[in-house]
């Protein structure tokens, strides 16, 4: 499990200590992309930073959704260290794995088995 310190309304990779590989993987993550942590306790939402003007990446990452309101909140703690690690949660998975049931996605299927 990783740690970061409250101390802006993003959280920058590099400053998530104690975890390299959840650094690693979040750093990897494209511009835009949506992952799921639980920071401070809270499951939520966070977005990797777009790239800045220049095409350099902005390596970051920021709350989106109840996210956001949490961390916002959150922020009257600057300077406490809290605890981050990746989760997925059931609505995650299922969308991860229904493309890995796309084989069965045939017009065919649908009109053999839409009444099941």
């Amino acid at each position: 499990m990783g740690k970061v310190r409250i101390s802006d309304n993003s959280i920058w990779l590099k400053h998530i200590e104690a975890d390299a590989p959840l650094r690693d993987r979040l750093t990897s993550l494209k511009a835009g992309d949506v992952v799921e942590l639980e920071v401070a306790g809270i499951v939520g939402r966070w977005e990797r930073m777009r790239d800045g003007s220049d095409g350099r990446p902005t390596e970051g990452i920021k709350p989106v959704e109840g996210m956001k309101r949490v961390w916002t909140q959150l922020q009257s703690e600057r300077g406490r260290v809290v605890d981050v690690r990746q989760v997925q949660s059931a609505d995650s998975y299922l969308a991860a794995l229904g493309a890995t049931l796309s084989e069965w996605d045939s017009p065919e299927d649908e009109a053999a088995y839409r009444d099941l």
